[in-house]
């Protein structure tokens, strides 16, 4: 009764719109057959349109090759089981994938889609050129720039003209991503999906760090994510390259995603601006585009006021940025991903809806969430803001999957109104002592919070500061700046500024020097991170069966500093004595296998793979947090975690007693634990970044949990 009312009050012309929708819908599918133009509503280009699409910077060519024999699209039925007639899928760039084993003997998956963790890499050299002499437009044609050669004059293989004009010199040739054969220590160690989907994310990003580094000395101005996403597709590095409705294995809901390029290289959506996604499927016979995924991105008039109801509006007609100067002038038209959308609210297939929010660190950013599988139950006609014709589509979610978006909502309010929160102990843990107050909340047990402590922000040594070596100045003006090969603190840094301009960790290392209070720059400066504090909404909270843990409401960026492990140094000969409280010792013994290879894929970029001893060094110094300590005290052990130590020096200059600081491994979303690898004893006992006597049973719940840790 209640849809039966919605229809009613949308009035006549609501229902001729929807009416006529359905008709353009069947003419739609049917003009392939007539190919007249008079009364053509889509002109069916499936091998352009219909390719997953992502930018190209390098010159991708995103037309289907006639040379291959494999399928210009995925077409499988509407449940999801491959078609007899195709037996694999088009990489990503509608370029062969080779594979030891021929398409035909490899089982499908469970949702019908030939997967593997990784395909083999592709055999393909791309010329950075090109980032020069085309664009590509959402649904994959190629379009000149002004005043730019066609990239038809030039071979993507070879790189150099193919006619008029001989070779290129030297100074105008441009470096080309590079093609790695053995790729053994980037790919996952296991088939796991999320694992997959991790390695993959982890190397792109690490990628983009390095990249915006390197660019910054030269004063480049290409964007980084763009030139790392060239080079995952270049060497094949992407997973969930078949298209598929549903679920994306390895991807959960919740996920956080900073670029669109992500989302392309993890398979939860193709084209890099298009907002809707979609692929052809078979019912009754006949050929038909299914919508398999929606960004909603505040490029149209959507209503995401409703955390489970999402109204969608269409593509086309011009529009496309309600923001900007691009307005809309003309009506959108039933074709394409519209259509797709469409032959969905018939069809009921799922739809994944990626929402979007503001990146509060960034003055135009945006975070990508994933918020599950929805379904189209109406569509309709409607004059937009400018006057002309768009459509609307409203998607429900679907039931019993777990918080996406509705985290984003309560946390938000939690921010604005820390005693919003319920179930709270404490209101502020720190006592004032933090940049941000730290919630005790106890939503499980009974349990009024945990055993006294000193709350402190930093680490107390055992001897004056005063007392220790000095660590060398710089006498940079204001800032230090990248490239700046005058600075000290970069010299010490092997010549590049550890962070990023918005603060973010660009790889690990054995030891990281900021600035100093003997240094020039003011404390502005982007050398001294971990100096200013937690800049994070934290809360410390009861878990169901690991005791107290800590987790964030803001959603953390991969490299962000999160807080300092603080607490008193002591001796080795006084750990003996802490008794039950020995997991509140913290050693600088055990690196985990991934942290070890956070620092992904330098051989991509033609830089030398990183040794271990790079990046980590065995410590003496051992920190008990019982009688003093902060939020880091707090954090679980798990084997798969989310959060890695790194040593920094700012205040001395020897560095077997550095400050640990803790940074993001990889994007964590609101509300998620927090946690880093306490290690596994060995014979020695030297092996345990915790130090306990005795290995304590794992209850950490990874697929990769190693059953003991500490």
């Amino acid at each position: 009764m209640a849809q039966t009312g919605r229809r009613h009050g949308q009035g006549r012309s609501h229902n001729r719109a929807r009416d006529t929708m359905g008709k353009l819908a069947d003419q739609g599918c049917a003009m392939e057959a007539r190919k007249t133009k008079e009364d053509a509503v889509l002109d069916v280009k499936p091998l352009r349109s219909l390719a997953p699409m992502f930018p190209a910077p390098y010159g991708f060519n995103t037309t289907f090759n006639s040379s291959s024999s494999a399928p210009p699209f995925v077409c499988v039925s509407p449940f999801g089981a491959p078609l007899p007639s195709e037996d694999r899928f088009p990489s990503f760039f509608n370029t062969p994938v080779p594979s030891s084993q021929p398409a035909k003997d490899r089982a499908p998956s469970a949702n019908g889609s030939y997967q593997g963790a990784f395909h083999s890499p592709v055999a393909i050299d791309l010329d950075e050129e090109a980032e020069q002499l085309i664009r590509t437009s959402s649904f994959g044609r190629k379009i000149k720039r002004p005043g730019k050669m066609s990239i038809s004059h030039y071979h993507l293989a070879g790189g150099s003209k193919a006619e008029g004009g001989g070779d290129r010199s030297k100074s105008q040739q441009r470096k080309r991503p590079r093609k790695i054969t053995d790729l053994s220590l980037i790919r996952p160690t296991s088939l796991d999906p999320r694992e997959s989907v991790e390695v993959v994310l982890m190397t792109f990003d690490a990628l983009r760090r390095r990249l915006l580094q390197l660019d910054e000395t030269t004063d480049a101005s290409k964007r980084a994510d763009l030139k790392a996403g060239s080079i995952m597709s270049a060497n094949d590095l992407r997973t969930n390259m078949g298209k598929r409705i549903g679920s994306v294995p390895g991807v959960e809901v919740g996920d956080i995603f900073y670029f669109r390029i992500e989302l392309c290289l993890v398979g939860m959506h193709a084209p890099s601006m298009a907002g809707i996604d979609y692929m052809m499927t078979r019912y009754a016979e006949v050929d038909e585009p299914a919508a398999i995924s929606i960004v909603s991105a505040g490029g149209y008039e959507n209503d995401e006021g409703d955390v489970d109801v999402l109204i969608y509006t269409g593509q086309g007609g011009g529009g496309g940025n309600k923001h900007a100067e691009k307005k809309q002038f003309d009506d959108q038209k039933l074709e394409r991903g519209n259509l797709a959308l469409e032959k969905s609210t018939h069809r009921g297939n799922l739809v994944r809806v990626i929402r979007s929010a503001k990146d509060m660190n960034l003055i135009s950013g945006k975070i990508y969430i994933y918020d599950g599988l929805y379904k189209i139950h109406e569509s309709w006609i409607e004059k937009g803001k400018s006057g002309f014709n768009v459509f609307k589509y409203k998607l429900l979610r679907e039931p019993g999957q777990p918080e996406g978006l509705v985290v984003w909502k309560r946390t938000a309010e939690w921010i604005l109104n820390p005693s919003s929160r319920g179930r709270v102990i404490l209101p502020d843990i720190s006592s004032g002592v933090e940049n941000m107050q730290v919630c005790l909340v106890n939503e499980v047990d009974d349990a009024k919070g945990p055993s006294h402590f000193t709350y402190a922000t930093s680490v107390k040594y055992m001897r004056p500061i005063s007392s220790m070596r000095p660590l060398q100045n710089c006498r940079c003006l204001s800032v230090c700046l990248p490239g700046d090969a005058n600075c000290s603190c970069s010299q010490q840094n092997d010549g590049n500024l550890p962070y990023s301009s918005n603060g973010l960790l660009v790889n690990r290392k054995s030891v990281l020097y900021e600035c100093n209070s003997l240094c020039s720059c003011s404390f502005n400066c982007r050398n001294r991170v971990t100096q200013k504090g937690v800049k994070l909404h934290f809360e410390v909270f009861r878990t169901k069966d690991r005791g107290w843990g800590l987790r964030s409401w803001d959603p953390i960026r991969a490299g962000t500093f999160i807080c300092e492990y603080a607490g008193e140094i002591v001796d080795k000969i006084d750990v003996d004595d802490f008794g039950e409280e020995e997991h509140y010792n913290f050693r600088a013994t055990y690196l985990d296998e991934k942290t070890q290879k956070w620092n992904h894929g330098p051989e991509l970029i033609g830089e030398p793979s990183v040794n271990h001893s790079e990046i980590f060094k065995p410590l003496p110094i051992i920190i008990n947090a019982k009688n003093v300590g902060n939020i880091a005290r707090f954090m679980n052990h798990s084997c798969s975690p989310n959060v890695l130590w790194q040593p920094v020096l700012y205040d001395h200059s020897e560095e077997g007693y550095p400050h640990i600081m803790f940074f993001a491994i990889k994007h964590i979303p609101p509300m998620t634990e927090l946690t880093f690898d306490y290690g596994v004893s060995g014979d020695n006992g030297l092996s345990s970044l915790a130090g306990l006597k005795e290995p304590k049973k794992c209850l950490c719940g990874s697929p990769k949990c190693r059953g003991l840790f500490g």
